[in-house]
Parts: C-alpha cells; sequence; structure tokens
C-alpha cells in the first residue's frame, strides 16, 4: 500500500434530498470542507452535502478512480450498502 501521504481514498456523501455523491480524493476532510464551502463539484453545488457518509482508503489515484466510477454505476440501494461497509466513524485518514 502507499505511504500516508499517497494514500486516496473514495468517499460518499449523503446531501440535500437524499441524494448521495461519490468522490475520490487524498485528503477526505479538506475535500468535504470544499463541498461544504461549494467549491467542489457541480453536484454539491447544486445539491449541498449534509453529511460525510463513508470513506475507503484504496492506495493509488487510479485505484481511486477505478472504484469511483464503479461505485458511480451502481444502483442506490448497492451504493448504501458501501457506505454501511466504509461508515466515516470506522476510519481515520
Amino acid at each position: 500500500m502507499s505511504s500516508t501521504a499517497d494514500l486516496w481514498w473514495v468517499y460518499m456523501l449523503e446531501c440535500r434530498g437524499g441524494r448521495l455523491y461519490t468522490g475520490a480524493t487524498n485528503d477526505v476532510r479538506a475535500r468535504f470542507l470544499k463541498h461544504l464551502r461549494g467549491k467542489g463539484a457541480m453536484f454539491t453545488r447544486l445539491n449541498p452535502p449534509l453529511r460525510l457518509a463513508a470513506a475507503m482508503p484504496v492506495g493509488t489515484k487510479a485505484q481511486a478512480l477505478r472504484l469511483e466510477y464503479s461505485l458511480k454505476q451502481e444502483c442506490r440501494a448497492e451504493k448504501l450498502a458501501w457506505a454501511f461497509r466504509w461508515s466515516w466513524q470506522d476510519v481515520d485518514p
């Protein structure tokens, strides 16, 4: 696995209206704060995040982007199941 400085994460946000957003980053807390300030993705500007639901340490950026894409293809039930397995409270970036 990569060093802590190089570690990438896939994360999921619960947004207004019950919408889910999935992203990848190497700094989960900073990225979440960026979304809260309206400086993240267009999706989170239109659907403000309510909470960081889940985050999974992945390894490299390429691995994180592949998993992010894969999760975005899943149905809502599968996304929620993933979020339950990788609840943010269970990890410490």
